[in-house]
């Protein structure tokens, strides 16, 4: 069995307050006997266009030697959610992976960008970020895993890569909002759970009330037949998944 812990933490405003409140939540699982810890998409910046750009110009890399170190100290494989990662000018929704050493194993940057126009919302990230190009399955200890973000979820042909490379658990670092989450948020985990016959986790930040964008919570994780064998609310907390690959 390997024990999962979802860590649905509240960004906030601060980003050294986020980074504190994300080290302690990852100590916190990691003494509750979690091997793997996941942090939600945007962890460490306001998922909100007026902070994409400010926050990418405090650097990544300082978030990265966090993660790895956190990593290391607490001897985890992490999945660090995603941050904004800036490249040659270019802006990235990325998710770095980190080994118990605190190796960078992986990253993955988004590769399909939340561009949408329903009634009542309008969201372009394509106006900010740009989109990543690879399919990222990784090695660990326990088997062979795979990252995508967000939006990614609703193409099913880059789960079913993953899953033809070996991939039995995947990691959806996302924060889907207050229309389309309740719409589809369980049901997209499921799917792709069950269409590949992997377990699919699903790390969502908590939500914000009152933030321009209010995410919809949830983190849940789903099963290879497509049930939710682990799900919380909106509010902050961690969830704990033990999973028999």
């Amino acid at each position: 069995m390997i024990r999962l812990a979802l860590c649905q933490l509240r960004t906030e405003l601060d980003q050294a307050e986020t980074m504190t409140k994300a080290h302690r939540m990852v100590r916190e699982a990691a003494q509750n006997g979690a091997e793997i810890v996941v942090l939600p998409e945007m962890f460490n910046c306001p998922y909100d266009r007026a902070y994409f750009k400010k926050f990418a110009a405090l650097g990544h890399q300082e978030a990265v030697s966090a993660m790895s170190a956190w990593a290391r100290e607490l001897g985890v494989l992490l999945v660090g959610g995603s941050v904004p990662e800036t490249e040659d000018g270019k802006l990235y929704n990325t998710c770095f992976v980190f080994d118990k050493q605190g190796h960078q194993i992986a990253r993955h940057r988004k590769v399909h960008l939340f561009d949408v126009d329903l009634p009542g919302m309008r969201f372009k990230e394509s106006n900010t970020f740009t989109p990543g190009e690879d399919i990222t399955v990784f090695d660990t200890e326990y088997g062979k895993m795979g990252c995508a973000v967000c939006f990614d979820v609703r193409f099913p042909e880059l789960f079913r890569a993953m899953a033809v490379r070996g991939a039995k658990l995947i990691f959806l670092p996302a924060q889907f909002n207050m229309k389309t989450g309740p719409a589809h948020w369980d049901m997209s985990l499921r799917m792709r759970a069950v269409d590949n016959e992997v377990f699919v986790a699903g790390i969502s930040a908590a939500r914000y009330e009152g933030f321009s964008y209010e995410c919809w919570g949830h983190s849940a994780v789903a099963d290879p037949f497509g049930e939710l064998i682990a799900q919380c609310d909106e509010k902050e907390q961690i969830l704990y998944a033990d999973i028999d690959l």
